[in-house]
């Protein structure tokens, strides 16, 4: 949670100097207390509760929300070796898939039609490349042979799997981007089309935990990201140094790019990702067959 406060420290400053000005630098040496103070006005602020509203499913969905997002840190336990799980992929992506239903839950049971719509969108852009990313994934699967994270640790000591598989390292990044809901594929919370998205009927504490939900949801995606391709053992300082430079870029990204148009995102998903990373697999699945 520390960790996902100063991210979000990290995201305001960056953008201000890209934006030529200053960040938050008023509170606190440099504004470094700035995320604590954001976190106090927002769990101290009235609770609205929409009339129309189905109040169980609308009250609950932050907190479910916020439960996988923390969930999904267990592979962390399981790759620091407290002790071996096999199956460590198949859970983050269980885990991470679940946050579908959060999403379509949050905006149906808003009864609002920018919320409905938000997460309407929010899913048919994760479905689109959630495909993409598992073919993806299986590629590294099929070469490692097995589901445990400690093997990308072990097989990258030599040399980073981000130069061996390149161009599924490129899709893996703007796929994340598109699956996280990140600038330029930030089509959930379209602030220009559908005022915040999903999340607009949510104020003070809901708000709070859908926010620190998705924020914790992205710095599980960027150290994946490290520990799957730039290699280095999860307790070690230069892996520490790789998750914030995935941090920046993801950060750098947002400051740098328009928003996308959202028939071209799906596009690019079903007409370009995903028949490469099928042609990827099978050559793949070729080569170690000629291999073996």
């Amino acid at each position: 949670m520390v960790r996902v406060a100063f991210l979000t420290l990290l995201e305001r400053k960056v953008l201000g100097y890209i934006q030529i000005r200053k960040g938050p630098n008023k509170i606190g040496f440099l504004g470094i207390l700035q995320p604590f103070c954001d976190a106090v006005k927002l769990f101290t602020k009235e609770q609205v509760l929409p009339f129309l509203s189905n109040f169980f499913i609308y009250y609950f969905s932050p907190i479910l929300s916020l439960f996988l997002s923390l969930l999904v840190w267990l592979c962390i336990p399981f790759a620091i070796k407290f002790y071996s799980f096999e199956l460590g992929v198949l859970f983050f992506f269980c885990c991470l898939r679940f946050g579908v239903y959060i999403v379509i839950m949050a905006g149906w049971s808003s009864n609002s039609v920018y919320a409905l719509l938000g997460s309407l969108r929010a899913i048919a852009q994760t479905i689109s490349y959630e495909v993409a990313l598992v073919l993806m994934l299986l590629s590294l699967l099929f070469i490692i042979g097995g589901f445990n994270l400690l093997y990308f640790e072990l097989l990258q000591e030599n040399m980073w799997f981000f130069f061996v598989f390149l161009p599924i390292s490129f899709i893996w990044i703007i796929s994340r981007l598109a699956e996280t809901n990140r600038t330029p594929f930030d089509f959930a919370e379209g602030e220009s089309e559908l005022v915040s998205g999903f999340n607009i009927e949510y104020g003070a504490g809901g708000f709070a935990l859908i926010f620190l939900a998705e924020y914790a949801r992205i710095l599980f995606i960027r150290m994946l990201f490290s520990l799957l391709f730039l290699g280095s053992f999860i307790n070690s300082f230069f892996f520490f140094l790789k998750l914030n430079f995935i941090a920046f870029l993801f950060i750098w990204v947002r400051g740098a790019f328009p928003r996308y148009r959202y028939d071209k995102l799906i596009f690019i998903a079903w007409k370009s990702y995903l028949p490469v990373s099928l042609n990827l697999l099978v050559f793949f699945i070729f080569l170690l067959i000629i291999i073996f």
